[in-house]
This record gives structure tokens, sequence and C-alpha cells, in this order.
């Protein structure tokens, strides 16, 4: 059986290269959990630092993908504390309101260029 076709909300196509982009309808986000908490998750090499940590997804539009990823960390942390969350909504924010939130201070001044 084959996928049904997406929903397409809009779409946009490069003229120089033809390459497209197109924002498709999802019917939730799901991430994965650590004990009803949000998490992020990365692998790094323990003997050296290079290339470096690379952070992984945790949060899919398929919740197929959400599922295998927290089976996989339960098994790998023999535990049942890695659960799925189902995300519809939620509040509208902006990177302003982000930073300004006791995180990162918003500098503040002008520069001058000489």
């Amino acid at each position: 059986m084959s996928r049904p076709k997406p929903d397409i909300i809009l779409e946009y196509t490069n003229p120089k290269n033809y390459k497209a982009e197109q924002v498709l309808k999802a019917e939730a986000i799901y991430s994965v959990f650590y004990q009803a908490k949000p998490i992020n998750l990365r692998s790094l090499n323990t003997l050296v630092n290079y290339p470096g940590p690379k952070y992984k997804k945790v949060s899919f539009s398929n919740s197929g993908h959400a599922f295998n990823l927290s089976e996989r960390l339960n098994k790998r942390f023999n535990c049942q504390d890695f659960t799925v969350v189902k995300l519809t909504s939620g509040d509208v924010i902006t990177e302003v309101e982000e930073k300004d939130d006791g995180k990162t201070k918003k500098k503040t001044g002008s520069k001058t260029s000489k």
C-alpha cells in the first residue's frame, strides 16, 4: 500500500535550480520526553573531542519515528521513562521573548563604526 499524498499548504520553487520546498499539513508533532519532561539528545566521542557533539532530533511529525526512538532509549537505558507526547497546541513566542526570559540578556546601546 502506498503512502497517502500529503496536503500541501505552501510551495516555493527556486527558479535558478528548480528545487522546491513544500509546507505540509501535519496532525501534530510527536516528541520524546523523559520522566514527563522535554529533553535534548546528543552523541559524542568520549575519547576525543572531534568532531564534537552531535545533537539528534527528538521531535517528529510522524509518530512512528518518535515511538522507535523512545523504545530504543528505554532499551538502551534499561527503563520505561521515555515516552511519546503528542503536541497539538501551545503558546506562540517570539525570539525576543525567549531571550528576555532570564536566560539571555538583551544587549543595549549602539555600535559605532570607524
